[in-house]
């Protein structure tokens, strides 16, 4: 099967999944900090698509939704983003969406599916949405050349190997049970649920959810030291959290801030 651009993502080394709520404080700060992501290395955007109840997150991104609403972010404005992210702002590296299905539903199941194509959207990630349910959504992104990124957690026991084998793209670890958000501490399965998705499918995999600085993101991915033997250790790691606090903390001026931050943390899961 031909790799898609997300899957090729993760040929180079451990890949950096960088988060960013679009709109918040702005559009064009949102443009400035994808730029910045990418000139760091970042290996994948997502671009969050604001919801007004967005279920899966912790109280930053929640609260930088709120902000990016207020400000008149809108599906159609993202998408506008992203078409200035393709073009003027020279963004080559894979995108993907991250939202909510009432988003999407709103939009128009065919319609976004097909404008993710014509804009250069590479995947696009529902956390609402349980595996048993990705028909809605999926067959219309296939058809398009658009990931549906499948999700599993600690809660997806005795489903991983099925939802592994039909997945697309990369497989997104939800490394705790809960909302997004910055932890101390990371779920203990996070080892059986990479060795699981490997032993069944032949796709990446990377972890998101409570990953926040270089040494945590080092030690999920076995990095500099921190490999152990008879682990399994994923393919890549997803930051959000840590992101948009620091947008929540500098605003405008952000951009800077998220380019070193995002060299830091791709500094620290490629070291041997």
């Amino acid at each position: 099967m031909k790799k898609s651009r997300l899957s090729e993502a993760f040929g180079g080394g451990k890949a950096f999944v960088a988060f960013i709520t679009c709109g918040d404080p702005d559009m064009d700060t949102t443009f400035e900090a994808v730029r910045a992501m990418q000139a760091a290395g970042a290996d994948i955007v997502e671009l969050g698509i604001p919801f007004s109840d967005p279920t899966a997150e912790g109280p930053v991104i929640t609260e930088a939704s709120m902000r990016a609403l207020r400000a008149g972010a809108t599906t159609e404005r993202v998408f506008e983003l992203v078409r200035r992210l393709r073009g003027e702002g020279g963004v080559t590296i894979p995108l993907a969406f991250m939202t909510y299905a009432n988003v999407v539903y709103s939009y128009g199941v065919e319609r976004f599916a097909a404008t993710c194509a014509e804009t250069g959207v590479d995947g696009l990630i529902l956390p609402d949405v349980p595996f048993e349910e990705k028909g809605e959504f999926a067959p219309a992104c296939r058809a398009r050349g658009v990931d549906f990124i499948s999700l599993v957690a600690p809660t997806s026991a005795g489903r991983i190997a099925t939802i592994a084998r039909e997945a697309e793209g990369f497989v997104y670890i939800v490394s705790s049970l809960g909302v997004t958000g910055m932890r101390d501490r990371l779920d203990d399965s996070i080892s059986e649920m990479v060795r699981q998705v490997k032993a069944a499918a032949d796709i990446p995999c990377a972890v998101g959810f409570g990953i926040s600085t270089p040494e945590q993101a080092a030690r999920v991915v076995g990095a500099g030291g921190h490999a152990r033997p008879g682990e399994d250790y994923p393919d890549g790691v997803i930051v959000g959290s840590a992101i948009v606090n620091l947008i929540a903390k500098h605003g405008k001026n952000a951009p800077a801030a998220v380019g070193e931050f995002v060299r830091a943390m791709k500094a620290a899961i490629t070291q041997k």
